[in-house]
């Protein structure tokens, strides 16, 4: 199966303008952009055809063709990036097997994040979209709880049924637990990673799905799947000791950069 890896990237982002282009610096003190470190992450990923960048916007597509990405230029009415990928599939001529959509707010992903999501949609030939999701120790939940709190969205949670089958996502922290949880201790709760395998059939699809009112509240664009009844695959992945974060907010660069330098990434 011919697998794309398409990184969507606005630069008109509601929360944070500019998003992709924010410098990251690394463990080597090096600078580099948010949209070169999602790319390099991209690379990593094994078993992959091709890598592009799809954007709307003359700078990301000159930072990004600066680095040697492969750009492909989409529309500016993309509502999300799973429509984006979708533009960009059919511009590139819907040859794929399997479309990846890796985000470009999150530098972090490790590349067997993305390897065990493909292989996932691989064997479960049901499924329309797979996604991966982390189960949480007590640290990262604390974290989460603590975000919120302070009315951050620091990461979305996924709840899954029968055979890995999604339930639902959301900025809120579920399911809900009354208990402390020791900082290494596992928990109910799982981490959902913003990285998305679709099939080409359900990609194409969803662009033309109304926008329906779980994922206007919630600002999931995954949910549109869920409210078509479209079967979304949650496929657990290990952390094997890396930190995981995508970049939701300006207080989220130190962060991300602490977790580049822990784990020696240039």
């Amino acid at each position: 199966m011919s697998v794309l890896i398409a990184i969507p990237a606005r630069y008109a982002s509601t929360r944070y303008p500019g998003k992709p282009l924010v410098a990251l610096t690394g463990a080597d003190g090096q600078a580099r952009t948010l949209i070169q470190r999602s790319w390099e992450a991209a690379m990593q990923v094994s078993g992959v055809d091709r890598v592009v960048v799809a954007t709307d916007d003359d700078r990301i597509r000159s930072a990004a063709e600066g680095f040697g990405a492969e750009v492909v230029m989409t529309s500016e009415t993309c509502r999300n990036g799973t429509e984006r990928c979708a533009e960009a599939h059919d511009l590139l001529g819907s040859g794929y097997d399997i479309v990846v959509n890796l985000q470009g707010d999150a530098p972090l992903t490790p590349h067997w994040f993305v390897e065990s999501l493909i292989d996932g949609l691989r064997a479960d030939l049901e499924a329309d979209i797979a996604t991966p999701v982390l189960r949480c120790d007590g640290q990262a939940l604390s974290g989460f709880i603590e975000d919120r709190r302070h009315g951050r969205v620091g990461g979305t949670t996924a709840v899954f049924g029968e055979g890995n089958r999604a339930l639902y996502f959301s900025k809120e922290v579920i399911p809900f637990t009354g208990r402390q949880y020791r900082d290494d201790e596992p928990t109910p709760v799982f981490h959902h990673v913003g990285v998305y395998a679709y099939r080409p059939a359900a990609l194409a699809a969803y662009p033309g799905w109304p926008t329906g009112p779980l994922e206007t509240l919630e600002g999931l664009e995954q949910l549109r799947f869920l409210e078509q009844g479209r079967p979304v695959l949650c496929v657990e992945v290990e952390a094997r000791g890396r930190h995981f974060w995508e970049l939701n907010n300006p207080e989220d660069v130190p962060r991300i950069e602490a977790m580049l330098k822990h784990m020696n990434m240039n």
